[in-house]
């Protein structure tokens, strides 16, 4: 659609209603935007969580992106815990997850190995030790969010979408949303931007990096037959390109998920573009019955297995990047920093440690505005490490944490005593040195 005049309609000023006036709102409610609104919470902030899907999780239960990937450095020392290790806790004690002992984390036994990458959690180009992963049921995942949220004492707003803001000064005085209840407005001393998409930040003028990236849609199949056995068969013949695999998943039945979609779809995609969300969206459902076609025509243990379930949303896991007050880079693997306020490794890289600065969330040009998940100030090479589930929930900590800190002095993010910070989060079980 043209831009050019003839093409813009000129609404007439209208009235929206505020909703609501919390301390902190949090735009988003995945992986990132859950901890975030439940750290908020708990640090006695009155706490709004606003998402635009029925259930919590974003990617990581309507994605089927079920792989908490890497809440250890590779080398068998954890350096995730905090929420993430809560969540974890929470889906064992519903016998929900799969995840190696703490004695088995950086362990070389081959059998070890070979059990533990048949659920997805061994990757990388030599995957020689044990890691510390989790694969586990998504409606579960959903369930513990929820719970986590309502015993926090947050207002969740489902079924509700940032669509603009208004700035003060530098300042975000409101935040626009719409719903099937009409468009209307949240009036926040601090807010969150745990989108994933980074959508708050043109909105508010700040600086950011965009990526190009090729989608994908994960399903699972049950009533597969000697499923160890068509795992073993599904590999590098059926994926040659990205050596892509089947993983056990919790659960009856056995059901698999494949990882390999991304190399099938002709081309990237701008992920803040509706015509290509909308082309991807099809071409992968397509992609997807064709793959289903072949694995019962060519895979043996696959002849009569069918679709279990499908993601609800594309697997897109890079948009927008905050550019903010520090951008982590690759050369600071190992490095320490004064403001950490997290610590994350690298799903593929074994021994890699990052620990994240409090900089990253925000930028001073907004007074009152951090970022958590996928969004954060990191360039394109430490986003790999920083983009995975538990990388997310702990910059989402985080940001909670300092969000009602700041909530209870002026507003401004940029204020937050960093020691304070600190030892709230470790206090609250975040691990923030490795």
């Amino acid at each position: 659609m043209s831009s050019d005049p003839v093409n813009i309609l000129e609404e007439a000023p209208r009235q929206t209603p505020i909703v609501d006036s919390p301390d902190v709102l949090v735009v988003g409610g995945g992986s990132a935007g859950l901890a975030a609104a439940v750290a908020a919470a708990r640090s006695g902030a009155d706490t709004v969580l606003l998402e635009r899907y029925g259930y919590l999780g974003g990617l990581a239960t309507g994605g089927m992106v079920i792989l908490l990937l890497s809440l250890d450095d590779g080398n068998g020392t954890q350096v995730i815990a905090g929420l993430c290790q809560e969540l974890v806790d929470r889906l064992a004690s519903r016998n929900a997850a799969v995840f190696p002992k703490a004695g088995e984390w950086g362990s070389d036994d081959p059998a070890l190995i070979e059990h533990y990458r048949k659920w997805g959690l061994i990757w990388g180009g030599v995957p020689d030790r044990v890691r510390y992963s989790v694969a586990y049921e998504p409606a579960e995942f959903k369930f513990i969010g929820d719970t986590m949220v309502a015993e926090a004492g947050v207002r969740l707003r489902l079924h509700s979408w940032a669509t603009d803001l208004v700035l003060d000064g530098d300042r975000i005085s409101h935040v626009i949303c719409q719903s099937k209840s009409g468009r209307q407005a949240i009036r926040p001393k601090v807010v969150i931007d745990a989108t994933g998409d980074g959508d708050l930040l043109p909105w508010a003028g700040l600086p950011f990096e965009a990526a190009k990236v090729h989608p994908y849609r994960w399903y699972r199949m049950a009533n597969v037959e000697a499923p160890d056995q068509a795992i073993e068969a599904s590999e590098g013949k059926f994926f040659p390109t990205l050596g892509g695999r089947f993983f056990n998943t919790p659960g009856q039945n056995r059901t698999l998920m494949p990882w390999g979609m991304s190399d099938h779809i002709d081309r990237r995609i701008d992920p803040t573009s509706v015509e290509d969300l909308t082309y991807a969206e099809v071409e992968s459902r397509r992609l997807m019955m064709a793959q289903i076609d072949r694995l019962r025509k060519e895979v043996p243990g696959f002849a009569n297995a069918y679709l279990a379930d499908a993601a609800d949303q594309l697997g897109i896991t890079e948009t927008r990047r905050l550019v903010g007050d520090y951008v982590l880079g690759a050369d600071d693997d190992q490095r320490s920093f004064d403001d950490a306020i997290a610590v994350t490794g690298h799903w593929t890289r074994y021994g890699a440690r990052y620990q994240i600065p409090y900089r990253a969330l925000h930028h001073g040009g907004v007074g009152n505005l951090l970022v958590s998940g996928r969004c954060i100030s990191v360039d394109r090479r430490v986003h790999n490490a920083t983009k995975e589930i538990p990388a997310c929930m702990a910059t989402g900590q985080a940001a909670g944490t300092a969000a009602a800190l700041a909530a209870n002095g002026t507003g401004d993010v940029g204020e937050v005593d960093i020691d304070t910070l600190r030892e709230a989060l470790v206090k609250a079980g975040a691990i923030l040195s490795p």
